[in-house]
C-alpha cells in the first residue's frame, strides 16, 4: 500500500516548485543579455570594445537610475508616466535658477560651486516634491495613477517650454566648465554617471529586500485591502514610493545636466518608456506585488544593448529604437500574462 503524503510534504514541495520558478524566471533577463552580447560581437567587432561597453553603460545610467525608483512604484501597484516631462522641468529649472544666481546680484557674493552645489540641491528637492505631489493626488484624491501622471507629464512639459520661451535654456559656460567633471570625469576607469547608478541600485536593493519598507511595497501590491488589515500604513507607503522615484529623476537630471548643458521641450522624451520597459524586462510584475532590483538593472542593460545593437549594425533604422521597447514590454506582458 502506498504511504500517504502529508499535507505538509505536499506543501513543501509546491513552496520548493514556486521558489524554482522564480530563480528560473529571474534568470530569463540574463540569459537574453548574454545571448544579445554574443549576437552584437558577431555582428560588430567595435561592440566587445571597452570604451563601447562604457559608453553602453553610461547611457544607461540615466534610464537605469529612474527604473529603480519606477521598480518601488510598479511593485506597489502603481505607474508613472511623467517621469521624462519631470526631469526636464527639473533640468530646466536648475540651469534657470543656477544661471539667474550667477548673473544676478549674488553673483560676486557666491562662488561658482556654491551655485553649482545649490542646482543639484534644488534638483533632488523638485525630485521629492513633485513625487509627494504625485502620492498625495493618488492616495487622498483617490485618483488613478495613470490619470495624475498622465495630466503632470503635459504640465511638466508645458512649464519648460514656458520657462525656456519654447526654445532652449543653456548653463552659463563657467559654471559649465565647472559642472562638467559629474557626467565626463572618471574614477578607476568607470564614468562617474555608473558609479552612482551601481550605488543607486545597490540602496534599492538594500531597501526592497532587506527593510519593513520593502515588505510592505510587495504587500501593498500583492493585495492591498489585506495589507491595510495587516495594520500596513497604505497611503504613507505609496506617497514615500513616489517621492522616491521622484528623488531618482533628481539624481539621473543633476548627471545629465552636464552632457549638454542646456534643457529643451524635448528633454527627457520618451524616458518613461524606457524606465518601464526596463522593469518590466527586468521581471517586475506590471499587476504589482513582485519584483527585484538586479532585475530592473539587467533590463535597462538589456535595453541600452539592443539601441548599441541597432546602432553599430544599421540592422533597422536607429527611429525605431522606441517601436522596439513598445514590442518588448508588449511581449514580456504577454508573457507574464501566461505565468500567471
Amino acid at each position: 500500500m502506498q504511504p500517504v503524503r502529508s499535507e505538509a510534504g505536499k506543501a513543501g514541495e509546491t513552496g520548493r516548485a514556486w521558489r524554482f520558478a522564480r530563480y528560473a524566471a529571474g534568470l530569463g533577463p540574463v540569459a537574453g543579455l548574454l545571448a544579445l552580447c554574443v549576437l552584437g560581437t558577431l555582428l560588430n567587432r567595435d561592440f566587445a570594445t571597452v570604451d563601447n561597453l562604457m559608453n553602453v553603460l553610461t547611457r544607461t545610467s540615466f534610464i537605469g537610475i529612474i527604473a529603480v525608483g519606477m521598480t518601488f512604484v510598479i511593485i506597489s501597484g502603481g505607474i508613472d508616466l511623467s517621469v521624462g516631462s519631470m526631469a526636464a522641468l527639473i533640468a530646466g529649472t536648475m540651469i534657470w535658477t543656477m544661471n539667474g544666481l550667477a548673473t544676478g546680484a549674488l553673483g560676486h557674493l557666491l562662488p561658482p560651486l556654491a551655485i553649482v552645489l545649490v542646482g543639484i540641491f534644488l534638483a533632488l528637492v523638485l525630485g521629492a516634491a513633485f513625487g509627494c505631489a504625485h502620492g498625495l493626488l493618488i492616495t487622498k484624491g483617490r485618483i488613478e495613477p495613470f490619470i495624475v501622471t498622465l495630466g503632470t507629464l503635459g504640465i511638466f512639459r508645458a512649464v519648460l517650454t514656458w520657462l525656456a520661451d519654447g526654445g532652449a535654456l543653456t548653463l552659463d559656460n563657467s559654471l559649465a566648465d565647472l559642472y562638467g567633471p559629474v557626467y565626463y570625469a572618471s574614477l578607476l576607469g568607470v564614468p562617474v554617471p555608473v558609479w552612482v547608478f551601481l550605488a543607486v541600485a545597490a540602496g534599492g536593493a538594500l531597501i526592497l529586500q532587506r527593510t519593513a519598507f520593502g515588505r510592505h511595497v510587495q504587500a501593498i501590491g500583492s493585495n492591498e485591502q489585506v495589507a491595510r488589515y495587516a495594520a500596513i500604513r497604505v497611503d504613507t507607503v505609496k506617497i514615500v514610493t513616489y517621492a522616491l522615484l521622484g528623488v531618482c529623476v533628481g539624481v539621473a537630471t543633476v548627471l545629465y545636466v552636464p552632457r549638454l548643458g542646456s534643457a529643451t521641450p524635448t528633454t527627457g522624451l520618451l524616458w518613461e518608456l524606457e524606465a518601464i520597459a526596463s522593469v518590466v524586462v527586468g521581471g517586475t510584475a506590471l499587476k504589482g506585488g513582485e519584483g527585484r532590483v538586479l532585475g530592473t538593472v539587467v533590463g535597462a542593460v538589456l535595453l541600452s544593448v539592443i539601441a548599441n545593437i541597432l546602432n553599430l549594425t544599421s540592422i533597422i533604422s536607429v527611429y525605431l529604437n522606441a517601436a522596439v521597447q513598445g514590442i518588448v514590454i508588449i511581449v514580456v506582458a504577454c508573457l507574464q500574462r501566461g505565468r500567471r
